[in-house]
């Protein structure tokens, strides 16, 4: 059976704030690659439940961390849809995720 491994490393600050996050992979080369944010999620068999782990870089705008949200949930859309042929829960997130990008866009359109 091949394995194949993802290794996160985070330097933190004093006060245990992401500073920087870096990741590799053993399918992705042996470069190392940058993030300013991360959200692994994780359906605990023995739990039955979701484990999360959120975190983000002090350089994440808060206008980017909103996109990475909403790019998050369009890509859980179209997992849905893989995962479970469920059509009618992967168009209602991707309805939503339309929503929040206008959201967004109204938002930054005041800004300027």
């Amino acid at each position: 059976m091949k394995k194949s491994e993802i290794r996160f490393s985070i330097a933190l600050d004093d006060q245990k704030v992401p500073e920087a996050i870096s990741w590799t992979a053993t399918d992705a080369g042996p470069d190392i690659h940058f993030a300013k944010a991360i959200n692994i999620a994780l359906w605990d068999r023995d739990e039955r439940g979701t484990m999360k782990i959120d975190l983000w870089t002090k350089e994440m705008p808060v206008d980017e961390m909103k996109r990475f949200y909403v790019d998050t949930m369009g890509a859980m859309a179209e997992s849905i849809i893989t995962a479970t042929n469920d059509s009618v829960m992967a168009t209602k997130m991707r309805n939503l995720c339309r929503e929040l990008m206008d959201h967004i866009e109204e938002e930054e359109s005041k800004q300027r």
